[in-house]
């Protein structure tokens, strides 16, 4: 299957300005990004795709094994770079897509230059000396419920994870975009998110790399923003003003801002 076609993606921009690529989190797809990627398109060649699994992506490419660890979509992530010709890329990650872009990142020297990392989590469940967000059984109860009642659960979590409770449409966005998700990859692609452990890719990492913080993130609280700072060499972190953990659709202005604010050395 070709790869452009499999990962559904976008390219607009300058045709040979800086590459931006962003990749959107778990039970949601491209379209994500329609309130901040065109902010860039007068400068830089915009690269948009979806997870397999997600959006528009082949779902017919999905393979249980391929996707069983975050490695899995690094690899779709390298093949959809390297079968643009993109060199030196900015990658801008959002929620588990983060941790994707570290991993695609070391496993292609060269083609990513830059990271920009929304709401990362390297690992979700606590554990002696790091705090995560979620206890071993707080991860258990989610994933139940998610197999057991995937359309309920989406109902439920969907707007805690928004946050900005006095903004409702932004809970019922992700709400159906998660719905629209194939309850079974959606499913399994949770699990591989919850289960995820890559605390010790942090200290490989070898591009400038900027982490975006949100304010009352339930699913990668501030304490979770500090520890990938602190583990990435050299990296920078902003506290965003944007509540919830989709900076996004919630804030797309202060999000957009970031970024540029990252971008103007390399961009220059």
């Amino acid at each position: 299957m070709d790869t452009l076609q499999r990962n559904n993606v976008a390219v607009s921009g300058v045709p040979d300005g800086p590459a931006l690529v962003f990749a959107h989190g778990f039970g949601c797809d491209q379209n994500m990004w329609r309130f901040v990627a065109p902010a860039f398109e007068a400068t830089h060649r915009v690269v948009l795709f979806d997870h397999v699994g997600a959006g528009r992506s082949a779902l017919a490419a999905f393979d249980r094994d391929r996707y069983a660890t975050l490695g899995g979509y690094a690899d779709d992530v390298v093949e959809v770079l390297q079968a643009l010709d993109v060199t030196d890329a900015t990658f801008v990650g959002h929620s588990v897509s983060s941790m994707i872009g570290v991993l695609a990142a070391a496993r292609a020297p060269g083609v990513i230059g830059r990271l920009v990392l929304i709401g990362p989590s390297p690992r979700y469940i606590d554990d002696d000396g790091y705090t995560g967000g979620f206890t071993q059984a707080d991860i258990d109860g989610l994933l139940d419920s998610l197999d057991s009642n995937y359309l309920g659960w989406s109902g439920a979590m969907a707007p805690v994870i928004m946050g900005n409770a006095d903004r409702p449409a932004l809970g019922a966005e992700l709400t159906n975009s998660f719905c629209r998700t194939d309850p079974e990859i959606a499913r399994h692609f949770a699990r591989v998110t919850f289960t995820s452990d890559n605390r010790g890719d942090l200290a490989t990492v070898s591009v400038p790399t900027l982490v975006l913080q949100c304010s009352d993130d339930v699913i990668a609280p501030d304490v979770v923003g500090s520890y990938v700072h602190e583990h990435i060499p050299g990296s920078t972190l902003v506290r965003l003003a944007a509540t919830g953990h989709c900076p996004n659709l919630s804030a797309p202005e202060e999000t957009t801002a970031a970024i540029a604010a990252f971008l103007t050395p390399a961009a220059v």
